[in-house]
């Protein structure tokens, strides 16, 4: 079976480390690459400097509230790409504004997804992004 690939753009350790955790739990094979800020995430997604052998993401979960860059900066970059705008994006934040929301759907975000404080509500969510994106849409086929 080959490797579902996640990039997971988070600058909470605790918040990575459960979405970590949980992704790793799965029957799926998913190989998760994290990075903690803006510029990071954009460095990873056009594989350069140190990402430069990163597989590309086959989904992308975002943080809004990231250093350097914004994860709407990020979404935008992502976005303006032949490649990577196919690449599907859950911004998976804090944020529950009505603002934020309509400017990431307006910036290509597939899906928005407020992280719900509890633990264990955050693991529900984390396993039906999981679910939804991996057995039961259809991605792209990658070609690179």
């Amino acid at each position: 079976m080959e490797a579902i690939h996640v990039l997971l753009i988070e600058d909470n350790p605790a918040d990575a480390d459960l979405a970590l955790e949980t992704l790793s739990s799965s029957r799926l094979h998913i190989e998760t690459a994290v990075v903690t800020d803006g510029a990071k995430a954009i460095e990873f997604l056009h594989r350069r400097g140190e990402y430069a052998g990163v597989a590309r993401p086959d989904l992308i979960l975002l943080d809004l509230d990231l250093p350097k860059f914004s994860g709407k900066q990020v979404l935008s970059d992502l976005k303006r790409d032949e490649e990577l705008r196919k690449v599907p994006v859950v911004v998976l934040t804090s944020s529950s504004a009505d603002r934020d929301i309509l400017e990431t759907y307006d910036l290509g975000a597939n899906c928005y997804v407020t992280k719900p404080v509890d633990l264990k509500a955050f693991q529900t969510i984390v396993t039906s992004i999981e679910g939804f994106w991996f057995t039961v849409v259809r991605l792209p086929t990658k070609v690179e």
